[in-house]
């Protein structure tokens, strides 16, 4: 029966838990086990909790045998990325600038994962500080794509993509700021969930922009991230039951999302629209100005903010850090203030008129990325294609956090291609029923 363990989804192996056919010490102890002999482990986990996990799943049991269990996920284990304090255990975002950092107290989503009943396996390697949506860190590790060993597998939350591809962890706890829970979602056939800004608190969790800073989960299903949002926040899950696309409403963006789409993303996303058009979707196409004014203030508000946060710590030991994530974090170095005030101040114009836009609608469709994993090796040595690559890997995605809305990314027929759902902030739930409808249609 273990065997099949790392084929389930995260609320399977709940079901499982509740009726009694899994032990959840049983099923900490087969996760760990396949961490330390997965040959490819040390490049997605930074590092276990087992003596933690040991213990939650002790109590975890306990509950279970009890019928107290505090919901589907209670004994449940899960990967967290490596910036989310863990108290006692290393938080170092994935960088030698924080080598050694020890926090006192758990993350406060890790604290109500926790309070929840679910089991923290260990911290998954990251981009160095969050700062990059391929997932390529010589500073730490590189962890896999799961279609291609020898490509990135998206970032910045790669490992947490990878523990789940890999089979490593039912499902994993990621961040995204740009796109760093969608990339690795899809580039490794994943569901990831990016949730509003300000949805989750992000006290005790390393920053990178704290004003689009999000936290969300990857996993196998919608239903996963449905209930690892609840377990997130403390609330009752999305009612998912009934979800259909008969009477859905979706917008194709075409405005950015489509500029230099590579062939198979192209194919996947085409293949989507299809069959959510023929499962009862009405789907619209249309161009937006607003998204490339808005894309065009990205980069002021993005780098001035991170080198604010970042700058002295950077700045005491810049040698420590890969050349190419410290050269992006300087760029915030030139941004005038004046210039960063008058771009969140348009930026809010921009969202308010995409929300009077889209507000007869359900979602918003686009390719979750227009290529494909970029292969690591090439990426460290040939400077042209680590420019086109990087600057690609997040457009689509940031289109989501600089209009400020919730996403889901979901599989499609092509190997890791994505297709996104953007819904206005705040309609999680809404967006979660309309992905489960979605998610059966592209099955």
């Amino acid at each position: 029966m273990s065997k099949t363990w790392s084929n389930l989804t995260a609320a399977d192996l709940g079901r499982a838990i509740g009726k009694g056919s899994i032990n959840p010490v049983e099923l900490a102890e087969f996760f760990l086990d396949k961490a330390a002999t997965h040959p490819l482990a040390p490049r997605i986990f930074a590092r276990m909790s087992a003596t933690r996990a040991r213990g939650e799943a002790m109590g975890a049991a306990a509950r279970a045998k009890a019928g107290l269990r505090r919901g589907l996920l209670d004994g449940v284990p899960l990967s967290w990325k490596d910036l989310f304090d863990t108290a006692g255990l290393e938080t170092e975002a994935g960088s030698a600038l924080l080598k050694g950092r020890v926090p006192a107290q758990d993350a406060a989503v890790l604290a109500q994962a926790t309070r929840e009943g679910t089991v923290c396996l260990g911290k998954t390697h990251m981009s160095e500080l969050a700062f990059s949506g391929l997932g390529l860190n010589p500073v730490t590790a590189t962890p896999p794509c799961i279609n291609d060993e020898t490509a990135v597998s998206g970032g910045s939350s790669s490992g947490a993509a990878a523990s789940v591809a890999y089979g490593l962890a039912p499902a994993a706890i990621g961040s995204d700021t740009g796109g760093s829970v969608r990339i690795p979602a899809a580039w490794n056939d994943l569901v990831g969930l990016k949730t509003s800004a300000g949805r989750l608190p992000l006290t005790g969790t390393v920053p990178l922009c704290e004003r689009f800073d999000t936290i969300g989960p990857l996993a196998h299903s919608v239903e996963d991230c449905a209930h690892l949002l609840a377990v997130l926040e403390g609330r009752r899950p999305a009612d998912l039951d009934g979800a259909s696309l008969s009477s859905a409403r979706l917008l194709v963006l075409e405005t950015v999302a489509l500029d230099d789409l590579r062939n198979r993303p192209a194919q996947g996303f085409e293949d989507a629209l299809s069959r959510l058009s023929r499962a009862g979707a009405t789907l619209t196409r249309f161009r937006h100005p607003g998204v490339t004014e808005a894309m065009a203030l990205a980069g002021v508000l993005f780098t001035a903010e991170a080198y604010a946060i970042w700058s002295s710590t950077i700045e005491a030991a810049p040698e420590k850090m890969f050349p190419r994530i410290l050269e992006r974090f300087r760029a915030g170095a030139g941004v005038r203030a004046m210039d960063y005030i008058a771009g969140w101040r348009r930026l809010e114009v921009l969202r308010a008129e995409w929300a009077a836009v889209t507000a007869g609608y359900d979602a918003v469709l686009l390719p979750t990325s227009p290529i494909l994993p970029p292969q690591a090796e090439r990426l460290m040595t040939d400077n042209d294609y680590y420019v086109t690559e990087n600057l690609l890997a997040l457009r689509n995605t940031r289109i989501g956090n600089m209009m400020g809305l919730c996403a889901l990314t979901l599989p499609t027929s092509q190997p890791s291609c994505g297709i996104s759902l953007m819904a206005a902030p705040g309609q999680e739930e809404r967006l979660l029923r309309l992905g489960l409808a979605a998610e059966h249609a592209l099955r």
